[in-house]
Order: structure tokens, then sequence, then C-alpha cells
């Protein structure tokens, strides 16, 4: 189905965008492919001897405000499509947040939980050898994504400096600290999205102290986010959070310490005590006035949309609604921070750990805290001043993001002379 392509999705909302805006047709058309793809072949001799060939992939979107930066995903399912979708979306996203970086996303079909630490070393490194020749600190920054680790990161970056000779430890971001990391980056996502939270509750007038709220994915983002959501907000009920073995309910509120406890203790949120058993499809209609998805595509579509009850959507997860879904929840009344906004806490804090590590001087977390508040929330109104100057046009958050982002890449693109 044409819809679900996050590819196709994609470029669906760059039209909208470019329409808006009235793109002249180059610029358009150029934004909506990637610059460049890199498809790569990895053989990798596992444990029992035998090679396995594994299918991975680069893509560099959009390079004109900046080197490229995007994570690498270790997914069975993982497609070259949901790679480009996701390189598009980094674009818009470091735009969005306006950092000097441009947009990429690798991945590598394989199931990492099926193998082992050394299958997963040799695996990384092979990747590294192949991808190394265009990625590196000018060029294209890779980071961690779903199944990445710090780890894996410090595998690639190690490979890396065998290639070159010589470190250059912000050719990677989401490194252990010991390896040129920054502290922050683990709550990164997680803290960027209730920031986002607490300006809209500001702007639509909701007291955020006493907000109720769900998370559908409970991976390193939802973790967070049940724990920050409280700290940020001064308050808060948690009433549902699922993950991909189950969800949990309680009207009176689960305690965000000890689910993420439970999780980390017994792989799966499932069996919390004092809790009642909930499907990750109804989490989502919950009657609640945030909702945080953060697991991953297309969660919420046209067959669902109607049924979502949340105040304000805050997408962790990268484009978990579609766009019919987008204009339903609009004409609902549904408040969506959208991914490439909500989620970009975490792109902009490898941004912080590229400009540390290029001077080898590194923050304390405080700092770095401090100044993912003040991009997040600057993002944040950008974006919805520029709702209210399309009001006329009944834009949504989304379409918003879009226009910022996309009118800061075409600028980009036409002073370099490239349109």
């Amino acid at each position: 189905m044409s819809e679900m392509n996050p590819f196709k999705i994609a470029q669906a909302q760059l039209d909208e965008a470019a329409s808006i805006l009235g793109l002249d047709e180059g610029t358009h058309q150029t934004l909506r492919r990637p610059m460049r793809e890199l498809w790569v072949n990895l053989p990798v001799r596992m444990d029992d001897g035998n090679v396995k060939s594994f299918q991975g992939f680069r893509v560099q979107y959009n390079d004109a405000r900046g080197p490229t930066k995007g994570g690498i995903r270790f997914h069975p399912d993982e497609t070259v499509d949901t790679v480009r979708a996701l390189a598009a979306w980094m674009t818009w996203k470091t735009a969005v947040v306006d950092i000097p970086l441009g947009g990429g996303k690798g991945g590598i079909i394989c199931d990492p939980k099926s193998m082992s630490q050394g299958e997963l070393e040799r695996l990384s490194r092979q990747y590294i050898r192949q991808v190394g020749r265009i990625v590196g600190l000018e060029k294209d920054c890779p980071a961690p994504d779903v199944y990445t680790t710090p780890q894996i990161m410090a595998w690639m970056m190690d490979e890396y400096y065998w290639q070159k000779g010589h470190n250059e430890f912000g050719m990677i971001t989401g490194k252990p600290i010991p390896l040129g990391g920054s502290q922050g980056r683990g709550d990164a996502t997680a803290r960027g999205g209730v920031y986002t939270v607490r300006e809209a509750c500001a702007r639509l007038g909701i007291d955020a102290s006493s907000t109720s709220y769900a998370i559908q994915g409970f991976g390193n983002a939802g973790q967070f986010a049940a724990t920050l959501h409280r700290e940020i907000l001064g308050g808060g009920k948690l009433v549902a959070v699922s993950d991909s073995r189950g969800g949990v309910y309680s009207a009176d509120g689960l305690d965000p310490d000890a689910i993420v406890k439970h999780k980390l203790d017994s792989g799966s949120v499932a069996g919390f005590p004092g809790t009642t058993e909930i499907s990750n499809e109804k989490l989502l209609e919950l009657d609640v006035d945030v909702l945080y998805p953060a697991a991953l595509e297309n969660v919420i579509t046209g067959d669902n949309a109607s049924a979502i009850q949340a105040k304000i959507s805050c997408e962790l997860a990268n484009g978990p609604t579609t766009p019919e879904a987008d204009r339903i929840l609009h004409d609902k009344g549904v408040f969506v921070i959208p991914d490439f906004l909500a989620n970009a806490g975490g792109v902009t804090v490898s941004y912080f750990e590229m400009v540390q590590d290029s001077y080898n001087y590194f923050w304390d977390a405080e700092t770095v805290y401090e100044r993912l508040n003040q991009k997040m929330t600057k993002a944040f109104n950008d974006v919805f001043e520029m709702r209210e100057r399309y009001e006329s046009k009944n834009i949504h958050m989304r379409t918003a993001a879009y226009l910022v982002s996309v009118q800061r890449v075409a600028e980009a693109m036409k002073l370099r002379g490239w349109t």
C-alpha cells in the first residue's frame, strides 16, 4: 500500500510544503530525492564458522546546510525506502532546530537479537569498511538508532581509526563517554520531546503539572519520557505504557521509576504489579492529555485516527502518523508535535557531541541540558508561529514544521547556486 511506504509519505509531506511556499520546480524536485546513496553487501563470518551476507545502506539526503547526520539501524525488516524517508526527515530535523547539518541515515537488514556480541562487532566493522569512504566529521556523521548502541558506535569508530590511521572521534556520535561521547546524550531524544510538550501546554492553556500521559513503545526514548515528563513538567500521571510484548494500564497511575526498573529487570512492561493488560492499539486510544508514540512507523493511520482522544500527541518515534491520519487528527483538534521536531533532541545533542569532539573540550550535563532547552524551545516556537502565520490555510504543526525546514534548506541551496 503506497500510503504506508515511509518514503512516499515523506515525499507527500514535502510536496504540500513546497506548494504552500511556492518553490520553483527545480528546487522542489531536488528536495524530493536523496543526493546520493550507497548500497553495500556485508559478508560476515558467524560464530558457527559459516559466512552470512547482509544487505546495508547509507543514504545522504541533502548536505546544503552542512555535513549529513543520521543514525544506523539494525532491523530484520529494514528497507531502503525506510532509510530514505528517515534521511529526508533528518534533513528537516536538523533544519528545524537550526543546526548546521544535513540529513542522512543508514541501515542493515539483520536480526541483532539473534546475534552474539562477536557477530555484531564483525558486522559493525564490516559496515564501516564499506561506507567509511563516504563518512567522516566533515562528510557524514552516523549515530545510534534502532537496535544499535554506544558499544556498536565504539566499534565503528575504532574501525574508522584503523582505516584512516588516526583518531577522529567526531566521525560518529552516541559513543561511550570515555571515547568522546557527550553528557546528556542518553536521554536527549525524550528530554527534547518533553520540552516541546511543556511549550505546547503553555501555548494551549493546559496545566502541564496535572497532565495525564501514556507511552506506546518503551525503549530508550519511552523510558526516559516516563520519568522526564514528571520531572520537567512538575508533575503528571502516567496511566499506561506498552512495548512489543504487551502493555499495562492503571487509572490510578504508574510509578515511572518502578515501571522502568521492571522493564529493565524483566525485559518487558508486561506483568507489572497492580495493573491491567492493555494492547498497543488500545493504549493509543486512551483519553489522556499527552500521548507519546515512541515505537515504530505508521501506528496511527486512517483506520484508527478517529479514535485518538489525546489532547497532544508528541511523536518520539519516526513517522508514527500517516498523512491521512494527520488530517483526521487535525480536524478532531488533536495537537500533534511532529516527529522531526519532537524527537530532534537526539540529533541536537549529537551535534553538541561533534562540536565537543572537534575542539577536544567537553561540557557538563547541566550545560548540555541548558543548550538543548534553548534549541528545542526556540524550534517549537518557530514552528508554532509559522502555523499562526498560515492560519488562513488551516495548516497543522507538521506542515508548519516543514515550512520552516524546507525554507531553510531551499535558501541554502539557492545561496550555494545549486538551484
